[in-house]
């Protein structure tokens, strides 16, 4: 199998430039998900309600914690400065939404807030991992000079 891989020139130049951009792709992600949380983060802001349907009674007293990690968090995500941190911080309120808030409801709901919550959570485990990515504020002023 890997003889055959070998011949494939093309294939080995995909893979060659997939493997030295493979930073790009988690910046992109990156900037994706913060923004969605900086987005959310003021939805809730602007209107408690929301996070009243989310999160129930009880759940409003931590209401401005949640609402300041993802605007927070968010911002430093989209800027790629203190990922790891950022990241971090939202894992609390993604454990209680995924397992306390939405699970519950169930898979394949309308809103499917249960995926989408899931996926978030996961992809911030990642980045807890893998880090920001060179297109990032963490890479300009804390790693380039490794490389």
């Amino acid at each position: 199998m890997i003889e055959a891989l070998n011949r494939m020139p093309a294939y080995r130049r995909l893979v060659t430039w997939q493997w030295s951009h493979n930073s790009l792709a988690i910046d992109l992600i990156r900037i994706f998900i913060g923004g969605a949380l900086l987005i959310r983060g003021l939805a809730f802001l602007s209107d408690p309600e929301l996070l009243r349907e989310f999160a129930g009674p009880r759940g409003m007293s931590v209401a401005p914690l949640v609402i300041w990690s993802h605007i927070g968090g968010g911002v430093l995500l989209a800027l790629g400065l203190f990922t790891r941190f950022a990241a971090l911080i939202q894992v609390p309120i993604l454990v209680v939404a995924v397992f306390f808030v939405h699970l519950p409801g169930g898979f394949a709901t309308q809103n499917q807030s249960l995926e989408l919550s899931a996926l978030v959570l996961v992809i911030m485990a990642v980045l807890m991992v893998y880090g920001a990515g060179k297109l990032s504020l963490d890479y300009r002023v804390f790693y380039r000079k490794l490389d």
